[in-house]
Formats: C-alpha cells, structure tokens, sequence
C-alpha cells in the first residue's frame, strides 16, 4: 500500500489523483496507511499525503482546492483524532484549517503542535499569520464551520504529553563491582525498570545490580555486544529504553528531565549528552558529545555491529523530528586510564581518615578530606555528610577564617549539595560564598549546572555567560581550569545543539577552540557539531586540524570516534590509522580501526588490523574472533588456518602451559567453516555453546551481503546439537532481521508442514505477513498462534497492533 503512495507502482498516486479531481480516490489512500505495521512508515505515509494536498491545492482552482483542503483536514483530523500527540500533523492541520478561512481552529492545533515542539520548523511563522485573523470567518464552508471546527478543537485541547511512560534501564556487564554501584544508584530513581544482561562475572557483579532491584540474566558472553544488547532490550518491558554502560553514570541533576522526556511520545529517540573523560587522571581532558541513550522500545530497533555496536540504522532516520538533542548528561569514565587506580588510592585514603578520626582528629580540615575522597568516590551523599559536618565546625571555628583551603571547600560543597539534589541550596551557597570569594568562577558555573537542573534553561544561559566575563578564577582559589573559558562555552554549544542551532554550536567552538588549541575537550563537541551542521567530512578535519595546538593521540581519537558516529567510516579510518601511527600500542584505536574496515567489507585489511593486537591486550579475544571472521568470509582460508594454529599456542596469564586464547566453541565453530569452506568432510558435531556465535555469524555475514561465506557457513547450524525445528528457527529469526522475508516465511512454513500447531511459527509468519503489508493474513496467523496459547507475549504484542490496523 505504501507503494502507492510513493508513486512506485503503476497504481495512480496521490498527486496524480488530486490532479484530476479524484478527491475520493486521494481519501482512500489514507485509509490504506492504517494497513501499514510500521509506525514510522504509517507516519510518513501520512505526512506525504497531506504534502501532496498543499502542493495540488496551490495549483488548483478555487473550488477543486477547496474541496482538496476539506478532504486533506478531514483525513487528517480522523488520524490526530486516534493519537493528538503528533506536532507536524497539528501543525499542517492548522494551516488547513486557516486556508479554509477557519482561523480559530487553525490558531488553536498550531498553538498544539508549538506547545508540544516549540522548535518544529515553521509553526512559530504560520501561528504569526494566523493569530491576526482568529477572529474573521471569511468565506468558511459549512462542513468546516460545522464539522470540522469542533472536531479540530478537540483534538487541539488533547494534545498533551502523554503521562504514566515508563522507561527500563538496559545494561550489559561483566565482573563491575566496583563501577555498578555509582552507576545503579545515579540511574534507579530515573527509571521503573532494570534489565541487567551478564556475560560471566566472577565477582559480585549481580549480587550488587539485585540489591538494586535489577532482573539479572545470566548468558555467556558470545563476541558480540549487541548480541548482548539485544538479549537486555527483548527482556525490557516498559515504553522507552535507556542504555547505559557500568562504566557510565547518568549526572543525579538529570534525573527529572529524563523522567519529563518520557512524555514525548511523537518522538523515537533521544541524543543525551555524554561527557567523557579521557586519557590519565593528569590530563584533566574531557569531550562531550551526543550519544543515542533514549528511544522507543520497539521490536525493530536492535543493536548492530559485534563491537562498537549502533542502533541509529534501526530507527526512522528520514524523520528528524522524530529524534530531538537535549540537555540530559551522563559522564563516561571508561576512556580515563588510570580511574580504577584513582578508586584504590581514594579508598585507602579513606581508611587512613578514619584511623585519624579514631586518634581523635574531628577537625573540620579532616572532614573536608574526607569528604573529598568519597567526591573522589562518586559517592556524594558521603561527601555531602562530611562537608556539612566542616562547614558546622568552621562556622564555630572563628580563629581559622582565612585558611587556605576554604575556597576549594566551598567550590566542593557546592557540587556535592547539586549532585545530590539539593540545586536551590547550592545556588544560594554559591551566590552568599561569592562575597567572600569573588571572581570565583567555579562557583558560578555550579550556579549554572544546578539552574539547568532546575530546567531554568534562561538562567542557566546567563550563569554560564557570566563563567565567559568572568574568565578562569585566580589561582589563589584552587580553581578548576577552564571553568571560566572552554568548559562553559561547551555547555552553552550543547544548548544551542539541543535548541537544533547546529550552526550557533559551530560558532561557539570554533572560535574558543582557536583560543584554546591545547584543550583537546573541544574536539569531539566541535566535530560534532560541524558534522550535524552539515560540514563536509573532509573539511571538518582540516578545520579541527588547523585550530588543534597539536595533532595528539586523544584528538585523533575523538575526531575519529564523531566521523565513525556519523557514518563516516572512511574519514574515521584515517583518524585512528593516523592515531595507531603515533600510538601503536592504542588498543581502543586498533579496535576502532579493525571496526571501521569491517563496516566497509574489507577483510584482508580488517583482519591484518585486528592481528596486530597481543594476546595479553584486554580486547584480545574480539581482536582474534574479528580477524577469523575477516579471513573467513574474505575467502582467506590459509590465513585462517594459521590464525587457528597460532592461538593454540597462546600463553594466557603467564600460565605454565600455553593454552589456547580462544574458548574452545569458538575454535570449534572457525574450525568448522575453514573445513567447510575447504570442501572437506567433516562430520563432527560442533558444542551447543557454539551455537549463539554461529547465529551471530551468519548474521553478520547477511548484513554485509557476504552470500558466499553465507552459503558455507549456514549447513553447520545442521552439525549442531540443537533440533531441526530449532534450526528452521535461528535461520528465519535472522532472515527476518535481514529482510529476506520469502525465505523466512518458507523456513517458518516448513515448521507448520511438520506442526501446525506450532506457535512461534505461525507469530513469525504473522511478522512475515505484517512486513508486506499483508494485514488480514498476519491477523490471521497471530490470532490462531494466540488462540493455541492465549499466554504467548508475542502473539499478543501483534494482535493488539493488528487489531486495530485492520479494523
């Protein structure tokens, strides 16, 4: 039906039937949009045909248009009238609306679609021509003046953030003791939902995600991360999804406006900001930029990608609207080298305190110490306990006014008072602390994260302009680098970023990074930026190129890693390429590398990149799988051979014995396809814990169109120790990702040939049918599945989409 539509059949299209006056016809066409399974395909479907009524309209005669703009404002009224909570639809409703004279009602969906979008392209210009002329009725046609109107108005007074949302936090780990607890405790107050996938830890990993409420599943860690990824977003249950590493923490301030996105039920997506934090604990150097944290649960947005995975591919990237930039902040500590020897050294800090505090050393100094360390922690809760306990001992303490670490204290219990809520507390700290410490720019940018907080956007601006007249505090503070130049003027970028003003963004950091070439933290923001504001590729390198003070490891990273986010694969190869050449021992940037080739079906050049990586490197293992799956699907069958034989005699963990590097399902399975691949008979069955990598595998290798190592690998899922049904199963689920709907529906047919009565097949053939529009069969099949098994999700999931597409 989309088809038609679009004008891809010989089927009469939307313009073509409102060129020769077929009004019924154009109408009927958006009936057919219900048919559409797709949510985001429905949407366009429909955005484009009312499009096709401006533009045949305005060409019209008045009285063919006038009948054009009825049929259009009807048939889009019917669709706001089933969900009110579509801000471009409000929007070309209102116009239509106000063409037909009908003025109020046109001012009243506009006023909807800015209340819900306030930054939706021309709604602020159409409710300017509009507002003048609310009260004249011109030559409105009685339909409208009678039917249309009403129906307009209600719908304008329904359209409302929908309330009641919920989210699940979806997380993958392995052995995170240390960093999950921050993380869970900064998260679980923003969410209703934690889904926890664990891929073998041995410490108390799960122990600590179950206090925390968390759904623990437990599944052996296969080589790939969105694997994994996917395997936390089947098990969530709620409307959105929020992703987070242990290594990451969503910034406590934040925490009510992600709960205030959930309502936004127009959107799929959402970019948050995440701030990294990278190379030695002495660099100080940090980047932000946009990360794909918050989207719609959906069946059909899953991760892609072994290593470095990504979604954005899965959702409607065609419409913008549907994706917004805002504000959110989560912090990254998994690029800073020497975090976890950070934590160590705080934690026996704080046992040395208390030893103190035991020999009787209650000072107020001691408590700012000791606050400081558990800062250093992430605990602040802890911190804050031990700063009031200082600040109560000072202000009893009129000998020691002057003491010289009493600025450093303030700018600490201020931050701690924000990261734990308390934002009016920390703005009147702040402001009451400037008298004593003026110039103290720390204090100031404070006062802008807690307004920010605080969703007092307008504040926040200021405060942080005030940071930029006020420049870096003295030294006699203890100040914070930057606070006073790069550092705000990043905030104030993202802003503008989250705003939509791309371009605003590129002003701001280009001119700061020309005045601040050496603070590398610029580079990412700035990349990004250009990059959203459309720069080319190759000219966002030479400008970063030419402002950096030098050409370092970390700009090279950071610049590489905003090229690989956009799609620029080829412009991010020559990053981290570059990178390696003066970092060659840079294991995250091998691995960027080897993705990035991989990503473009390079295998000789992937599996070269991924080969150079040593076995004692911690992404060792995915180094070896990426370089036998390089080899393998690029036909380079003795290289694979030799990578076989060479990880039998890896020496792990200075062990005694060398062993191999490899579990042994993962060599089993390579061993298996270089046989296959060689034409050799071999009938051994491969383990059971091969399986979950085989159908990653064959995965992949669809997903790059590699159909000859396709056609190799897949007759070893019959070698496995799983049944022939079970079999069936793993090849339509992953040819249904892939698109091959005719052989998912035949592997699903043969299933039923054998069990008619099997339910997962006939749900897959109901998906099958769903994704050629055929609704009335897939109705058919989800219903029979559900009838057998009333309690099967799934089928359940797909008659209540159906159902009402098909009424």
């Amino acid at each position: 039906m989309a088809l038609r539509i679009i004008g891809s059949s010989s089927a009469p299209t939307a313009p073509a039937l409102l060129q020769r006056g077929d009004v019924a016809g154009y109408r009927a066409l958006f009936a057919q949009t219900a048919e559409l399974e797709d949510v985001n395909a429905r949407y366009a479907a429909r955005c484009e045909l009312v499009k096709a009524a401006f533009a045949a309209a305005a060409t019209a005669s008045a009285k063919d248009a006038v009948a054009i703009r009825i049929a259009a404002a009807h048939e889009t009224l019917v669709v706001l009238e089933q969900e009110p909570r579509e801000p471009v639809l409000l929007n070309q409703a209102g116009v239509l609306l106000a063409e037909l004279a009908a003025f109020r009602a046109g001012q009243a969906l506009l006023e909807a679609a800015a209340r819900l979008d306030p930054e939706l392209p021309n709604v602020a210009t159409n409710l300017a021509d509009v507002r003048p002329r609310r009260e004249q009725t011109g030559q409105m046609p009685a339909v409208v003046r009678g039917e249309l109107v009403p129906r307009a108005l209600r719908v304008a007074k329904r359209a409302q953030p929908a309330v009641g949302k919920t989210v699940t936090l979806c997380m993958i780990v392995k052995d995170e003791e240390e960093m999950l607890p921050r993380c869970l405790a900064a998260a679980a107050p923003a969410v209703d939902e934690i889904v926890i996938v664990d891929t073998g830890s041995s410490d108390r990993t799960i122990e600590i995600a179950e206090s925390f409420g968390a759904r623990v599943i437990e599944r052996p860690w296969t080589g790939s991360f969105s694997e994994a990824r996917n395997a936390s977003l089947d098990a969530a249950t709620s409307d959105w999804v929020f992703v987070l590493d242990a290594d990451e923490m969503l910034v406590p301030d934040d925490v009510v406006q992600l709960r205030s996105l959930l309502g936004q039920t127009w959107r799929e997506a959402f970019y948050i900001s995440e701030i990294n934090y990278t190379g030695d604990l002495d660099d100080g150097t940090a980047t932000t930029h946009s990360a794909l944290r918050l989207f719609r649960a959906r069946p059909q947005y899953r991760y892609a990608g072994r290593l470095h995975e990504q979604i954005l591919d899965a959702l409607p990237v065609r419409a913008p609207e549907r994706f917004s930039t805002v504000p959110v902040r989560i912090e990254h500590f998994g690029y800073l080298g020497a975090v976890r020897d950070a934590k160590e050294k705080s934690r026996r800090n704080i046992e040395l305190l208390k030893r103190q505090r035991e020999d009787g050393d209650t000072s107020a100094f001691m408590h700012f110490n000791l606050g400081s360390e558990y800062g250093a922690l992430g605990d602040a809760e802890a911190a804050l306990a031990e700063f009031e306990q200082a600040a109560a001992l000072l202000a009893a303490e009129q000998d020691t006014p002057d003491a010289g670490y009493l600025p450093a204290f303030t700018s600490r219990h201020v931050r701690a008072l924000r990261l734990c809520g308390r934002h009016e507390k920390a703005i009147e700290l702040a402001e009451t602390s400037l008298v004593r410490f003026p110039g103290f720019t720390d204090l100031v940018y404070e006062q802008a994260a807690a307004a920010q907080a605080l969703d007092r956007i307008e504040d926040a601006i200021a405060y942080f302009e005030r940071c930029l007249e006020l420049g870096d505090a003295p030294g006699r503070y203890t100040a914070t680098v930057g606070m006073g130049t790069y550092l705000p003027t990043i905030e104030l970028a993202q802003l503008r970023m989250a705003r939509g003003d791309a371009g605003g963004a590129v002003e701001l950091l280009d001119g700061c990074l020309a005045d601040h070439p050496g603070f590398f933290g610029l580079v990412h923001p700035f990349a990004a930026a250009l990059l959203a504001d459309g720069t080319d590729p190759g000219e966002v390198v030479e400008r970063i190129e030419a402002r950096v003070a030098k050409l370092t490891p970390t700009v090279r990273f950071m610049l590489g890693t905003a090229l690989y986010e956009r799609g620029e694969t080829v412009a991010a190869e020559r990053q981290y390429r570059s990178l390696l050449e003066q970092a060659p021992a840079s294991s995250n940037a091998r691995v960027a590398l080897a993705e990035s080739l991989l990503s473009q079906s390079r295998w000789e050049d992937a599996a070269g990149v991924a080969a150079e990586l040593g076995s004692d490197d911690p992404h060792a293992v995915a180094a070896r799988r990426s370089e036998l799956f390089a080899r393998l699907a690029g036909g380079d069958l003795d290289g694979a051979a030799a990578v076989l034989a060479r990880d039998e005699r890896v020496l792990v963990d200075d062990a005694a014995v060398a062993r191999p590097l490899l579990p042994a399902s993962d060599r089993a399975l390579f061993a298996a396809w270089l046989a296959a691949a060689r034409g050799e008979a071999e009938h051994s069955v491969l383990p059971l814990a091969a399986v979950p990598l085989l159908a990653v595998t064959l995965e992949a290798l669809l997903r790059v169109e590699a159909v000859d190592a396709f056609g190799t690998l897949v007759p070893l899922l019959d070698r496995c120790p799983i049944s022939p049904r079970e079999q069936r199963e793993l090849r339509a689920g992953m040819y249904l990702r892939r698109g091959f709907l005719a052989s998912a529906a035949e592997e699903w047919i043969a299933v039923c040939a054998v069990d008619p009565g099997d339910v997962r097949a006939l749900v897959g053939l109901a998906q099958c049918a769903g994704e050629q529009g055929m609704v009335e069969e897939a109705l058919d099949f989800a219903r029979e599945a559900h009838a057998l098994d009333p309690l099967d999700a799934r089928a359940s999931r797909l008659l209540e989409r159906l159902e009402p597409a098909a009424a």
